[in-house]
Order: structure tokens, then sequence, then C-alpha cells
């Protein structure tokens, strides 16, 4: 492999943790270090957020700091892990398109204050997702213009990706309508 090769193969790595190191030290230096932890993990860069902060850090990274797109946003539910001091955490990925450089935005929660801004007015991408976290783990989005079930009736009471929800079930079943192949 020639020299041109290598280089045309790390270049794209390089402007991308460049942008990645730009994108942490602008955010760090708007809300203060003391505020917000870095993390990284297999060349994955997490930035952790108190909750009051979430909005205003990712609106920062979208229009400061060009991580123009959002790729997903899930849930995490920590009971029962040893080492964790909260029930729950928000994850926002993040891409900035130009780079390809991805980014983690992550807040925690505990119950029973489980609520974090939204985001559909910065990325109208996070509408359905924001729905599915909130179908999944019953964590709500403040401001989301139609928070809703998205893969469960609306009559499911219950949050299937919870540590604590029962691997069969609490019989839920027996209450929804069947439907038959040529139905759905």
């Amino acid at each position: 492999m020639g020299d041109t090769a290598i280089h045309e193969q790390t270049a794209p790595s390089a402007l991308r943790r460049a942008v990645l190191e730009q994108a942490v030290q602008s955010v760090l230096a708007r809300f203060g270090a003391e505020r917000i932890e870095r993390s990284e993990f297999r060349d994955n860069l997490r930035l952790h957020v108190p909750r009051e902060l979430a909005y205003e850090v990712l609106a920062h990274l979208k229009h400061a700091c060009g991580f123009d797109m959002l790729i997903d946003i899930t849930a995490v539910d920590y009971l029962n892990y040893p080492r964790a001091r909260d029930r729950f955490a928000v994850i926002w990925s993040l891409l900035h398109t130009e780079s390809g450089a991805r980014l983690y935005v992550k807040t925690y929660l505990n119950e029973p204050e489980l609520s974090v801004p939204t985001v559909f007015d910065l990325w109208k991408a996070a509408d359905w997702l924001e729905r599915e976290v909130y179908d999944m783990f019953g964590i709500r989005f403040v401001g989301h213009p139609n928070l809703r079930r998205i893969l469960l009736p609306e009559e499911f009471t219950a949050y299937p990706l919870r540590k604590d929800y029962p691997l069969r079930g609490r019989g839920e079943r027996h209450n929804f309508r069947k439907l038959t192949r040529e139905q759905s």
C-alpha cells in the first residue's frame, strides 16, 4: 500500500477526531467542565450532561458545532447494575454529516421525574424516536407535539423494556383484540 492510500484512509479519521475534539471543547467552554463529563469507549465519544442542560447542549451541538443529523434516541434501564448511580439514561446519537463524526449525549434520570425536553424542534427525526422511548421505557419528552404510544396499544399500561417488566409479560394479551393474518 502506497503513502497516498494510507493518507486517504487516515485523513477522514483524523478529520472526524478533530471535529469531535473541537465540539467537546466548545461544549465544555460554554457549559462548564465541572458540569459535563466526557467518556470514551471503543472510539465512541460520549458527553454526560445533567438533565437540565440536555436541550441546551444538544442545540449548541447542532447550531454551533455542525452536528446536523439525529441518528437515534434510546434509553437504558440500569436497574440492578452494581455501579449505577441512576436508574435510567437517555442517549442521543448525533452525526456531523460533513466529517462523519458521531457523538453521543447521555443524561440520567430517576423516578418519579422521568422526563426530558423534546428535541423535535431541532431535528424532526425525533418525532418517532421519542415516541418509541416513551412507549418502551415510560420516559416523557416534554413539549413533544404528539407523545403517544407508537408500538403498543394505548390501553397497554406497562413499559416492556424496563428491567422490572416480566419476560413473559403480565398477562396483558387477553385484553387486546385479536387480529387474523388477513386483517393485519
